[in-house]
């Protein structure tokens, strides 16, 4: 029994990380479907961001998307101050007085998390695309026209940027961030030929209004949304070319609890959303979303149950000992890398990766056992760095 334990723990980390990867590329070459795009296309925007607390960088994000290359009459900007406190709202108010277009201010009270304020914002927007930005997102220049070029296609309903980590100081977190948004991104590249994606960042979105829908203040938009999006029937596409630099977190701790936090909303989407993992509305995107997102977050259990397997069965076979002992190993690197990152040590990637793999993983855990006891994460602080 141990043996086929080991060995179904062993497949199943296997097809998680590399199999669906694999799998999902080669439905790629074999029948890609292409996007539409035409940069001609310039549809009115509204820019949607919600913010609490956010005066560090909220002037920042306001005049990164003053700096957009887009037609200014095409273009308004519209902020939820989610009863912030700290002087955010008169920030936006200053940035507002001089913009050469439209930055509009509303004020939730009492807090209700972001979910709310974007819906909100929603009922006010006037443009024919709702782009989401969080209120410390960069973007590149021509970020917004990349996206909305997808909407040229009448069969794209929802479209989400290109996420990349910068770390100037060269922290290990932001080593294994990075390696991990590749991986990620790569992925979306591949889904994306197929169909749609089935996980987007949030902090360079955007969707055609009429396909938004009101959640409730608990779910997860950057999740629930774009899966609404592909119940309607339309894509939900990667586009490559729109940039957004965010600064990764500097210490594990932050991040651990950032990853809890959205892994946990991510399962209750999940839940939510579970119409979609069934085979018999659109079988490609339900084995998508069981791959690349139910399994992903579950991956900590086979972890488990192979480290068992291998302890147990490492004194009646030489090769079961070779496994336990290359997974101490990885184990032994990740806790080395948690020490030195704890000490602020920029780290190479044989100790980030498996640092962050873990960390993910550990994160993924938490999330279940907080949601198998019903807990919900609704509002939100300020991404610290």
């Amino acid at each position: 029994m141990m043996v086929a334990l080991f060995w179904i723990s062993f497949l199943g980390l296997v097809y998680i990380y590399f199999g669906y990867p694999i799998c999902i590329k080669l439905v790629a070459s074999a029948r890609p479907l292409p996007v539409n795009k035409s940069a001609a296309h310039l549809p009115k925007v509204s820019i949607l961001i919600a913010a609490y607390n956010e005066a560090n960088d909220i002037e920042a994000t306001l005049r990164n998307k003053l700096g957009l290359d887009y037609p200014a009459e095409q273009l308004e900007i519209l902020v939820v101050s989610d009863e912030s406190d700290d002087g955010t709202d008169e920030i936006v108010q200053a940035v507002a007085a001089d913009a050469p277009f439209p930055i509009k201010l509303f004020r939730q009270v009492p807090r209700q998390g972001k979910t709310a304020g974007l819906n909100l914002l929603s009922q006010h927007a006037k443009g024919d695309i709702l782009a989401f930005s969080d209120a410390n997102s960069e973007w590149d220049s021509q970020a917004l026209k990349a996206l909305v070029s997808n909407f040229n296609d009448p069969c794209v309903g929802y479209v989400t940027g290109k996420m990349v980590y910068v770390n100037p100081e060269g922290a290990l977190i932001g080593d294994g961030c990075s390696a991990y948004m590749k991986y990620e991104n790569w992925l979306r590249a591949q889904e994306t030929l197929v169909g749609s994606v089935v996980g987007v960042d949030g902090g360079i979105d955007a969707m055609r209004k009429e396909l938004h829908s009101e959640l409730s203040a608990d779910q997860l938009p950057d999740f629930v949304q774009p899966l609404k999006v592909v119940e309607q029937g339309y894509r939900v596409v990667y586009e490559p070319d729109a940039l957004l630099k965010e600064e990764a977190l500097s210490d594990g701790g932050s991040e651990f609890s950032m990853r809890v936090r959205v892994s946990l909303r991510a399962l209750w989407a999940l839940k939510d959303m579970k119409q979609l993992m069934s085979p018999t509305n659109d079988p490609v995107f339900a084995w998508q979303l069981i791959s690349h997102k139910l399994l992903r977050y579950a991956a900590f259990a086979p972890m488990v149950t192979l480290a068992i397997a291998a302890i147990y069965l490492a004194p009646v076979k030489g090769f079961y000992a070779l496994a336990a002992t290359g997974y101490a190993l990885f184990l032994y690197f990740a806790w080395l890398g948690h020490k030195k990152q704890s000490r602020d040590q920029a780290l190479p990637a044989f100790y980030a990766l498996p640092y962050y793999f873990m960390l993910l993983n550990l994160a993924s855990f938490q999330a279940f056992v907080a949601f198998s006891k019903g807990e919900k994460k609704v509002i939100w602080s300020p991404r610290k760095g």
